[in-house]
This record gives structure tokens, sequence and C-alpha cells, in this order.
């Protein structure tokens, strides 16, 4: 896999049972590349490793005043010079490939996610935690990727030499090999600490990160009721304990790297002082000192890689056990996708778990007290399983459960636009530019949202108020315009699709009254014949329904018109005008105390 092959065809279909066990998965769908890393390493590490034995080789040249030999050790020295600097440049570019794909595989995958769950992810995970996941986590486990190669070269060369050390000169190779094993193992009782800290720190990282996210989406409330300072002191507090964290952290890590610098000196030390000994013995050569210093020398290079692996493991395993979590949630708990009903979804729209119908071809608006509850049957209604629960049935769409078809079938069938629907950056051609029937062009779903004031700002923004507003950019999630702007031009998206069934959840809510009304008007003229559920307490909406159904307590209560369930329903009544909490405990008092006079009767 090359960088310019990017993105995959299929990201495949990870393991996600543990943090290990995604890494393995990840690990095995590069081994192609993992193996390339490897023969670069070893080719770099053993061309370094060589250059004590050509320097040891000139030493003992001069030495014996023999010039032919100095030539070929300098000869020697310059074609493992070449192969240093070849082997180091592939194997940076192999490793940053591996980083790099790792990295884009994990982002696919969660992309694919996203996509999949839709609003329901951020119900069952927290915002921050996904934004955590989809950047540092992704990066850290490039990095175990990358760093994983080198250090299998460094293992395999460190292995080679300790053992090359004890055929070429056994009395200081026997040292060496002793001790090499003792540096790596020293380190081992203090990596659990080390890994633990770490974790706090990302612990404490990831709550700060997700404060920060939810402080910055609210900021306009926070503005408005003055809890902007509130606010920031609890992500000073925060922040200030990541501080402290990263810096206990750092500590056990300089200690590692203490440890790693220390040892290999004593034992550098105690070789000299082993070697200068059968030197004057006479055992060994000058030159063959030489040759063995360098090589300890150089085992403090690959000793490195140790310590590099142990921290980017500890840094990754939480980070990809992160990304396991957000990756093994399922969109549904029913059968697999087996291609059933793949096509030709029509039909009533019929809600199990709390009764709801919406007919085929009518607008149905739904009451719901709880916009909590709303939004969780909205869900439902879009094949989406609510908090994940085990148990609850699908949404049926002419009698075929929603979980049971393939995601794709589903989507095209059923399109929910969430309450806070997001506007992407990018110009309002391309934001409309959506699958769809075709049915349904842009200008028409425009008009039914009646986006006329947000095409002449968008003209206005362009320049010189002469350009064309489709050709407008819009900014991130349409910070330019208003809130009422950012909902229509989202409802005039949705329009556009032109699904089988459209649920909208509060689809006017920051709209004026006045324009509500002719949006009524406009979607109901534009979906006539086409299943639509919408999600509303306004009465300017419920009046222009075909039905409209009462939720109360997680069922349907009450269904008819608008008109006859607010002459007999008070509760439904009190719902929609919107009375105070005390007037609804009221209604809802009097109502249930009817209720059981006439279960009585």
């Amino acid at each position: 896999m090359h960088i310019s092959d990017l993105p995959y065809a299929d990201p495949g279909r990870p393991d996600v049972r543990s943090g290990p066990r995604f890494l393995l998965w990840l690990g095995r769908n590069q081994l192609g590349g993992q193996l390339k890393a490897l023969l670069w390493g070893v080719l770099h590490m053993a061309s370094v490793a060589a250059f004590p034995l050509a320097v040891g080789i000139g030493v003992q040249a001069v030495v014996d005043r023999s010039g032919g030999r100095l030539a070929a050790a300098g000869g020697l020295m310059l074609l493992l010079g070449a192969f240093t600097a070849l082997g180091d440049t592939m194997l940076h570019r192999v490793s940053v490939t591996n980083w790099i794909t790792a990295s884009a595989r994990v982002q696919q995958l969660l992309a694919r996610k996203t996509a999949e769950l839709g609003s329901a992810l951020t119900r069952r995970v927290a915002a921050g935690e996904v934004v955590a996941v989809s950047t540092g986590d992704v990066e850290k486990i490039g990095w175990f990727v990358e760093a994983l190669s080198r250090f299998a070269s460094a293992a395999l060369t460190t292995i080679v030499l300790c053992v090359a050390l004890l055929v070429y000169q056994p009395a200081l190779g026997l040292l060496i090999a002793l001790g090499v094993p003792v540096l790596i193992l020293a380190v081992l009782p203090l990596l659990p600490p080390a890994t633990k800290r770490a974790d706090e720190q990302r612990d404490k990282a990831g709550r700060a990160t997700e404060l920060a996210s939810d402080t910055v989406a609210g900021l306009r409330v926070l503005r408005g009721i003055g809890g902007e300072e509130l606010f920031l002191s609890r992500y000073r507090r925060a922040s200030q304990e990541v501080r402290k964290a990263a810096v206990r952290s750092a500590r056990m890590w300089a200690l590692i790297a203490a440890v790693q610098v220390v040892l290999p000196g004593l034992l550098l030390i105690a070789v000299v002082w082993r070697g200068v000994g059968l030197v004057q013995d006479g055992r060994i050569g000058v030159g063959e000192l030489v040759t063995v210093y360098g090589v300890v020398t150089f085992l403090l290079f690959p000793l490195q890689r140790f310590e590099e692996i142990a921290m980017a493991y500890s840094f990754s395993r939480p980070s990809a056990q992160r990304a396991a979590r957000v990756l093994g949630l399922e969109r549904t708990t029913s059968t697999t996708d087996d291609g059933r009903h793949a096509t030709g979804l029509t039909g009533d729209l019929y809600d199990p778990a709390s009764g709801l119908l919406a007919p085929a071809g009518q607008l149905t608006a739904v009451v719901c007290g709880d916009p909590d509850a709303a939004g969780r049957l909205a869900d439902r209604l879009g094949g989406h399983a609510p908090d994940g629960a085990e148990g609850t049935p699908s949404a049926l769409l002419g009698g075929v459960a929603l979980d049971e078809v393939p995601l794709a079938a589903a989507r095209a069938a059923v399109l929910v636009q969430d309450k806070d629907p997001v506007l992407l950056s990018g110009t309002l051609t391309e934001l409309l530019d959506v699958p769809a029937s075709g049915a349904v062009t842009a200008r028409a779903a425009l008009a039914a949202a009646q986006c006329t004031d947000v095409l002449a700002s968008l003209a206005q923004s362009s320049g010189d108020g002469s350009g064309d507003p489709m050709d407008t950019r819009i900014t991130e999630r349409g910070r330019s315009l208003s809130g009422g702007q950012r909902q229509r031009l989202a409802l005039a998206r949705s329009l556009v699709t032109d699904p089988e069934v459209l649920v909208l959840d509060e689809p006017t809510s920051a709209v004026d009254s006045h324009t509500e009304a002719r949006v009524a008007e406009g979607v109901r003229a534009l979906r006539k014949g086409r299943t639509t559920v919408v999600f509303s307490s306004s009465p300017l909406l419920l009046d222009r329904a075909d039905r409209v159904v009462f939720v109360r307590d997680g069922r349907v209560a009450a269904e008819g018109t608008h008109g006859e369930l607010v002459r007999s329903h008070p509760v439904y009544r009190a719902v929609v005008t919107r009375r105070t909490d005390e007037e609804l405990d009221e209604e809802l008092a009097g109502f249930d105390k009817s209720e059981q006079i006439e279960e009585s009767a």
C-alpha cells in the first residue's frame, strides 16, 4: 500500500474485542509494509554496527603498518556509509508510510461507523471521546504501528551482534551477551507504573477535551446566562490536572531514559576495563578492542528502540481500546444484514415500542412532551436501536424491520433529520449535492423551506451582491448564518433527498411563526404522496398535519387531528399551549383522576 493509493477501497472489519487485539489486527493488515521496514531497518543497523569493524581493521592496519589493509578499511567505510544512508532513507520512508496508512485505515473505520450510527453515536459515546479518538488516538496508534518494525529490526540486529561477538571475541562477547539482556529487563519493573501514570494523564486529558467540546458547543447559551467564567474556571482546573498528571508521567519516563543511559554506560566501562586487561595480557589486539568497544557503543542505539516501543505501546494501548469501543458500537441488536428486502421498502411506518403509526403518503405530526424522548423515538423510526438497548423492537416499514435490511437500503427508505443538524463548509451547491431520487430539485427544496432570505444573504456575502448564491461558500457549521437560516437550509437538504419516509425532529424551532406557517405549507405541498413524520409541538405545524399522534411516557396516548385533540385531551392541550410547570401538573392530575374514575366505572 502506497500513500497515493489511499483511501482504502475497503478498510476491513476490525477486531474490536480489546485494544491489543485491535493493534494486532492493524499489524496483520500491514504485513507487507512491516516486512519492508524490517528489512530496511536491518540494513541500516547492520551497516552502522559494522562501522566499528572497519575502524578496528583500520586501527590494526596502522599498528601493523599495512597500507593495503588500511585502504581496504577505507573502502569498507565508504561502502558502509552508502548502505547506512540508503537504509536510513528507505526505513524512514516505509515507516512513515506505515504510520499514515494505519492512521488512514482507523480514520476510515471511524468515518464508516459515524455514518452507520448517525446521530445515535453521540448519544452512546461522548462527543469529546469521539474527537479524541479521531485525532490524538489515531496518531498514537499509528506511532505504535510505525515503531513496531523499527523495534523488530533493532531486536534482530542486537541478537545477531551478540552472537557475532561471542564468535569474534569470546572473552568479551560473553560479558556483552550476559549484560544486554540485563539492560533490557532492568526497565520492565518501571513500565507498569509509567503506563499507569500515562493512562491517568490521558483520562484527564480526555475529560478536559470533553469539557472544552461541550463548552464550545454551548458557548452562545453560556454567554446568554453569563456562565462563561464559571465554565472557564472549570476548564482551568481540568487543564491544571492534566498538566500535573503529565509532569508525573514525564518523571517516570525520564527515570526509564536515565536507566537506559546509566546501565549501558556501566556495561561499556566493564567491557573497556576487561578489554584493556586482555590487551595487556596479549590475548587480543588493539584493533579487536576498538571493534568491540565500537559495537558496544552502537548497542546503545537499538536499546533506545526498546524504550520507544514500550512507550509507544503504553500510549497506544488505551488509545486502541477507546477506538475499539467506538468501532464496536453496533447499529442494531438484531440479525445481521443478509440482503433481504434490499429494495422496494414502502408502506406504513410503525414503531412497536411506542405504538406509533405513520400511514403511508400522509403527513403525521408527533407531539412528545419530553424532547429527549422525542429524539430517541425519531432515531428508532430511522432503524437505530435507542442507546444500544437490548431487546428493543425495531421500527417496521411496510411490515419489514428496518434493522434487518442493509444499512444503505434503510437509509434510502427512511431519512431522519436531527433537531440540531450540521452544515458542512462549502458552497450551497455542494451542501445540496446529496444522494437523492432526482424528483425534487434544489430550487424546489429551497422554496419549500422558505430560504429566499437565505439566498439573498448569501448573494450579498459573495462580494458585490450580484453573485450566484448557489456558488457562495458557507462557513463551517454555517456560523455566518442565523439559527433559523441554518435550520431551513438543513431542511432543504433533507427535502432534496426525497426519501420514501422523512422524519423531521423540531425542524422549525428557531424560525418565527410567520415563516413557520409558510414552511409547513411548503413541506406539505412538496411531500404530497410521501410519508412524512414531524416531531413538533407548534400549533402551526400540527394544524397542517393529516393526523397528530400524542406520545406520553413512551407510549401513544391519543391520536386524531390537532383540533380534535385540543378539544378532547387536556394534557395534549397543555403541552401544545406551553403551559407552565404548575399548570401542566394540574392538568396531568386532573386527567389522571378522570382516567381512574372511568376505569372504576
